[in-house]
């Protein structure tokens, strides 16, 4: 039976032609087939393999047991045989009558051997397999029905590998029904992000919290929208008008407008309208946006100055907005209680690039606190001086923050300024135009412009200086400009520059340290200009530096070290050793014992 068995292996190895036996599309690990590699079957094994994208093995009747394959790679001269079957569907050809370049399958291609011209196929152009492999030396005989390889990976390891061709695999299940019934299920069940907005379906906080934007209401046309509190952005400062105001958040901000047209400004812009300040309710807590017509979610907004319409008068337009203050009054999770708005107003000349700078100051304090205190000003730290915090000083009885120039969009020296912050080197600049009287009231205005309406007298020590208190403030040491220092009869010495200098150092624990001011002082550069001109210019500069003076303590010295006393007979044990040595020559004990003792006193200092 044997005889025969071989006998039949070999006719089939006569019969089949050369290259038949080819490799797999898709190898495991890389691994190649090699001509020699015949699996440990038992001798009357039976030779099975499958040709590329054969999914079912080639049986030989009347043999149940399948031992490894013996595979020759196929020759690519080989023109009998294609390696490459039609598949039914060809993914990858996508130009009717045109090869697509690494589409294996493409009809219009005309290969044989697709894989000697095109580098690789793109997937799904060939039929894929799938393997299950083992260590070549751990099969002794293959009993299974699925067609069975040896191959060699990277590594030189023999490989025994099944391909396994369990069709339930390659199909994906079958496709539900979809109706309106279990559509939404569907979709919640598969689905991920959406691009809808939640907003609607999000119920409203019950109260506000600091930083939200507080919500505003239009009766006239019943619309929800937020308070505004325009902002400078920019170099040149433009007004954004979307910068929403938030909640407890106390600030002053400014802006330039620039018109082109004033005469049909001065009455449509809303922006010049007091009206367009306070034509609107404030919800008093933003659940209200549920029901905003509710009367008891709105608080009005109450008027507490003049506020006139603008109008054309002549070529100038009048009663336009320049300041807008709100005063909010809230009481904690029962939210905001009162709101009432106040106005500054000026005239503009209508004139080609005509410019407005407008401020605007929102300001919080609890319900039925007292308005003398909500106006004081904070401190700058408690008790040393923070570092971004102003620089407090005072001007006679007035208590406010140091400052310097500010400019408008065009440059000119706004009548707004800079708050000088502590530990915060500045440089501010801006142009004063200046109409000729006389010289005193030259230099009065640019000393105004360089140290502000109110001169700063004294500065607080500390951040929380109380204005009561001198010991707590310190004088400024100022000089004016010297006239006689310029040798010039017919000119006029103006300061043009003012240097603000700040020493300061940190005092107390170091674990702790606070920041005090130890002295300032205002240094002034002057220039002369000529009494012929009327109209000057005048580049003004202020620049504020602040000098660490902290003195460090000195660094801690060493460790303590042990001083070392000894007994004055401490060394009477030796002298006899030592006396014994002599008599007794041939003794080393004495020596031992000096040395022992040594070393102990060694390691006890050591410790």
């Amino acid at each position: 039976m044997c005889t025969s068995q071989l006998a039949l292996l070999q006719v089939l190895f006569l019969l089949v032609p050369k290259g038949v036996w080819s490799q797999p599309s898709s190898s495991p690990s890389g691994a190649v087939p090699t001509p020699s590699d015949v699996g440990p079957g038992s001798p009357g094994g039976t030779l099975q393999s499958s040709s590329e994208g054969s999914e079912t093995p080639w049986p030989v009747p009347g043999i149940s047991t399948v031992g490894p394959t013996v595979l020759t790679p196929s020759a690519p001269g080989n023109g009998t045989v294609d390696l490459f079957p039609v598949l039914p569907i060809c993914v990858c050809d996508l130009t009717p009558g045109t090869c697509d370049i690494n589409c294996c399958c493409d009809k219009d291609c005309y290969l044989l051997h697709p894989r000697t011209v095109f580098s690789f196929c793109l997937p799904g152009s060939v039929r894929s397999s799938s393997w299950v492999c083992v260590d070549n030396s751990l099969i002794f005989r293959s009993n299974s029905p699925f067609p069975s390889r040896v191959f060699v990976d990277s590594s030189g390891i023999r490989q025994f590998c099944v391909h396994v061709n369990d069709s339930k695999l390659n199909y994906f299940q079958k496709l539900q029904k979809v109706n309106a019934t279990h559509f939404e299920a569907l979709a919640t069940e598969f689905g991920g992000g959406s691009f809808t907005s939640t907003f609607q379906t999000q119920s409203p906080p019950p109260h506000y919290r600091a930083g939200d934007p507080i919500l505003t209401y239009f009766p006239t046309w019943s619309v929800i929208s937020l308070l505004r509190q325009p902002a400078g952005v920019g170099a040149w400062g433009f007004c954004a008008e979307n910068n929403p105001a938030g909640f407890l958040e106390s600030k002053s901000t400014t802006c330039a407008r620039f018109f082109k047209n004033l005469t049909s400004s001065c009455t449509l812009d809303p922006a010049l309208n007091a009206a367009s300040y306070y034509n609107f309710t404030v919800l008093k807590v933003p659940k209200g946006m549920t029901d905003p017509q509710n009367l008891k979610f709105q608080v009005p907004v109450t008027l507490v100055s003049e506020a006139d319409p603008p109008f054309l008068s002549g070529n100038t337009c009048q009663n336009v907005v320049s300041q807008v203050i709100y005063e909010i009054e809230t009481n904690g999770t029962f939210g905001i209680q009162k709101v009432s708005v106040s106005f500054g107003q000026t005239n503009l000349t209508v004139e080609p690039g005509t410019s407005l700078e407008q401020h605007f100051i929102i300001r919080f304090r609890a319900f039925q606190q007292s308005i003398a205190t909500s106006f004081t000003h904070p401190r700058s730290g408690n008790p040393g001086y923070l570092v971004g915090k102003p620089l407090l000083a005072i001007t006679g009885d007035l208590n406010h923050p140091m400052t310097l120039l500010q400019s408008r969009g065009d440059g000119i020296c706004s009548v707004k300024r800079h708050e000088v912050q502590f530990g915060v080197n500045a440089v501010s600049g801006c142009k004063l135009r200046l109409k000729k009287v006389d010289c005193s009231h030259l230099q009065q205005e640019t000393y105004e412009a360089l140290r502000g309406k109110t001169s700063p007298e004294l500065v607080a020590i500390f951040g929380n200086a109380d204005p009561a208190r001198k010991s707590e403030w310190t004088r400024i040491l100022s000089s004016n400009c010297s006239v006689s220092a310029m040798h010039c009869t017919s000119c006029c010495v103006i300061p043009v520059s003012l240097e603000i200098q700040v020493l300061w150092a940190y005092i107390g624990l170091q674990s702790n340290p606070q920041a005090h001011v130890s002295g300032a002082r205002f240094l002034y550069r002057c220039q002369s200009v000529k009494d012929s001109q009327q109209i000057i210019d005048v580049p003004l500069t202020t620049v504020v530096t602040f000098v660490d003076i902290t003195q460090k303590p000195d660094p801690p010295r060493g460790q303590p070290r042990i001083d070392w006393k000894l007994p004055f007979d401490f060394f009477f044990p030796f002298k006899v050793a030592f006396s014994r040595v002599d008599s007794q020559k041939g003794s080393a004990s004495p020596i031992l014992i000096l040395c022992l003792l040594v070393l102990g006193v060694l390691k006890l200092e050591t410790r």
